[in-house]
């Protein structure tokens, strides 16, 4: 499916009641949704001219972000600390390549690399496109819906036992 895709779950009817809707499988409409908020993001970062990874790479070598003390990371490290959000196609080594290459990072005798002023910047610019994106994805969905979406699928998630809920 696209990101404009507006198919329900396979066999199911386009114009679906409120009932009919409250039927339809959790697991397929939140992976259809991942994939095309994944794919959407991805996109308008490439029109940017970075990849998401690239991004995550910068944010936590940052002390102004998400590394917490600041020192620099080997590639299996920044792997670790980011396997929660990490799509199996997704190459840490290479995107590295490419910002030590653009001098944004640079990699130490031990391979640890560390973010360099010139990746600090890129990583303040690269932070500014968020909110436009988020606000393309969150067009004509009111705020107090999303919140209610968000509280629907973190009690889900400790219905089964899910990661990452508070």
């Amino acid at each position: 499916m696209t990101a404009q895709s507006t198919q329900t779950a396979p066999g199911a009817p386009q114009n679906l009641s409120d009932a009919e809707l409250a039927g339809q499988p959790a697991a397929y409409w939140t992976g259809v949704a991942y994939e095309a908020l994944i794919a959407f993001t991805r996109a308008r970062q490439a029109e940017l001219g970075f990849t998401q990874p690239q991004f995550w790479l910068l944010r936590n070598l940052s002390e102004r972000d998400l590394s917490p003390d600041g020192h620099g990371m080997t590639v299996p490290e920044l792997r670790r600390a980011m396997a929660a959000y990490l799509r199996s196609e997704d190459d840490l080594e290479a995107e590295a390549e490419v910002l030590l290459g653009q001098g944004r990072l640079t990699r130490d005798g031990e391979g640890r690399l560390w973010i360099t002023e010139a990746g600090e910047e890129a990583r303040t610019r690269i932070k500014e496109h968020a909110p436009s994106i988020r606000a393309r994805i969150h067009e004509g969905v009111d705020d107090a819906d999303y919140v209610t979406a968000l509280k629907v699928l973190r009690q889900m998630l400790r219905n089964t036992g899910g990661r990452h809920v508070g």
